[in-house]
């Protein structure tokens, strides 16, 4: 099942490559017979599977820029997912200037997205998708996680709005992360409930904490066209740790590479013929799992928010095993084709699709519903609360300018030094010269732990956290890292060298032109705790104070650490 050069080609076959540039009529007019070039796509072998990950909750259509850090240290340096900019462009042979190059890529964003304009929305991807199932009847749609959460509507009703969406979207398996921030009574409500006969809620890796029980079908076997074909869940390793651990107290997690041979073999013992892991593993996690065990033969990966245009190709002690990540935001459908005869996959075609909503119509039902849904939030998502005069994006390993509007906000409203801020990879975009309604503040902000806090707190600590979070994040061994992005940082300046040893990542720490004391107290403001018990202001009242006091929000200058060592990283464009 090695690569070939003709299906390389064949994978980046959307029509955008080939010379759609910014500012081709086709595109900005969206004249008909444009989608059908970019999403025309005959069908391939016996075996089809639709894949969309991270789309936390967004419904609607948005921007979404992608990051122009995505640093990879160790044996990920210069590999995918970390690549960003020209580097990716080059990497992959896609054109510049091109609906594609829009899709995967930060550049030139603000004239691209105003010629491209919004991506995803749930009801452009149910057209997409029932476009690739009318020529693939059997086609699977799998869930990749963090789809429960990330909007005001998936807050305010506990993800049922998402719930119902991914119902009529046609989804048939899932595998969780964020869902588990809803707290256990709620998950499992919703698969008793809305996906029983529907929905197979899929996490080999979650077991009872007391006698290490499966909670959730590990996998299931299904029949495409005549070939038996093994999908095997594995939830976020780390969910009691970079979440609430409080809000599944009785269910262990982890990567478990053990009992995931146990179900690959269990499954092939079954008489499946291939087999996928459905993961929000994060993309490098997926690539070390995939060199080690063996009998997958394919990976359709989420958590780190990567749109990676061709499968990674890793080898291992039996074979191989391809490994794709499909971005996020609904930005992306993939599509894998696998030619399964005699027993094993003999060839595949994979394709990641950009979801543009100017080329793709508005599904009626799904629309229909979505509009349901914000009917009772109307007056409420789009209520106005400040214009902002430069571009508001969240996404890079160092800071984004939405980040540096929320910890700006933190240190005025509560009156503090420093403000940290969590290092999520969810938040939409918004243009320069756009409304901020309160609907673009939830979608950086909507969490089932809100809450504020303002701590003393002595240097030395404020050391300690830089460090654990920057170990997480540039830890040499993919199995130690936990997700996400680095802490957002105000006020204080520091400087970061990934490269160097756990401990000793974090130095010249500056707070007002004068260095950080370890045993001084300084005021921290921060949010999201994961402890049990801490109250305080939720986020979005203390970004609504600010918004609306300051009105016109000037362009964010980022507070970004002074990055050591990573000269010539093909991760990093600034």
């Amino acid at each position: 099942m090695s690569i070939s050069r003709r299906e390389f080609l064949q994978v980046l076959a959307v029509a955008s490559a080939g010379g759609m540039a910014i500012g081709s009529e086709d595109i900005l007019a969206a004249q008909p017979g444009a989608n059908e070039r970019i999403y025309d796509l005959p069908a391939f072998g016996n075996v089809s599977v639709m894949h969309f990950t991270d789309c936390h909750a967004q419904l609607m259509p948005i921007y979404f820029r992608e990051p122009n850090v995505n640093l990879g240290v160790a044996g990920a340096l210069g590999k995918a997912p970390h690549l960003v900019g020209e580097n990716l462009l080059k990497q992959f042979g896609i054109k510049a200037h091109t609906a594609q190059a829009h899709a995967f890529t930060y550049l030139d964003f603000e004239r691209a997205a105003k010629t491209y304009g919004k991506v995803g929305g749930f009801a452009h991807l149910a057209t997409l998708i029932k476009q690739i199932r009318a020529s693939r009847p059997n086609a699977l749609l799998l869930d990749g996680g963090d789809t429960w959460q990330g909007s005001a509507t998936a807050l305010w009703t506990k993800g049922q709005d998402m719930v119902d969406a991914c119902k009529l979207l046609g989804v048939n398996l899932m595998t969780p992360h964020w869902e588990f921030t809803l707290g256990a009574d709620r998950v499992k409500e919703i698969i008793d409930k809305d996906f029983k006969g529907q929905i197979n809620f899929l996490a080999q890796n979650v077991k009872t904490t007391d006698f290490g029980d499966q909670v959730f079908e590990p996998y299931v076997i299904r029949e495409m066209n005549g070939v038996a074909v093994a999908i095997i869940g594995q939830a976020f390793p780390y969910t009691p740790i970079a979440n609430p651990r409080y809000m599944v107290p009785d269910w262990s997690f982890g990567i478990q590479d053990d009992n995931m041979q146990k179900m690959v073999d269990e499954a092939r013992q079954k008489g499946a013929q291939a087999v996928i892991v459905l993961s929000h593993n994060g993309m490098d996690v997926d690539l070390k799992m995939a060199s080690r065990v063996t009998g997958i033969d394919a990976i359709m990966g989420g958590h780190t928010h990567d749109g990676i245009p061709i499968p990674s190709v890793v080898h291992n002690a039996k074979g191989q095993t391809l490994v794709t990540n499909a971005g996020s935001n609904g930005k992306f459908l993939g599509v894998l084709d696998l030619d399964v005869r005699h027993g094993k996959v003999q060839g595949f075609k994979y394709r990641l699709l950009p979801v543009f909503s100017n080329l793709l119509p508005a599904d009626k039902e799904m629309q229909a519903l979505i509009n349901k849904v914000r009917a009772p939030y109307k007056d409420k998502l789009e209520e106005k609360l400040a214009v902002s005069e430069g571009m508001l994006y969240r996404r890079g390993n160092f800071n984004g300018s939405w980040d540096q509007l929320i910890v700006d906000a933190l240190m005025e409203v509560k009156g503090a030094e420093i403000a940290f801020s969590p290092g999520f990879r969810w938040g939409t975009t918004i243009l320069p010269g756009q409304t901020i309604t309160r609907e673009h503040l939830m979608d950086q902000v909507a969490i089932t732990y809100p809450s504020t806090t303002l701590t003393d707190m002595s240097g030395e600590t404020i050391k300690t956290v830089l460090e654990d979070v920057c170990d997480n994040l540039f830890n040499p061994d993919p199995y130690f890292q936990q997700g996400g992005d680095m802490v957002r940082v105000g006020g204080l300046h520091y400087s970061c060298t990934p490269n160097a040893k756990a401990g000793a990542r974090i130095n010249n720490m500056m707070l007002n032109g004068k260095a950080i004391e370890a045993n001084k107290i300084y005021k921290v403001a921060s949010w999201a705790p994961v402890a049990e018990g801490v109250k305080g202001e939720p986020i979005w009242d203390v970004m609504e104070t600010y918004l609306k006091s300051h009105k016109v929000i000037k362009a964010r200058t980022l507070n970004q650490p002074t990055i050591i060592g990573m000269d010539g990283n093909p991760g990093i464009a600034l």
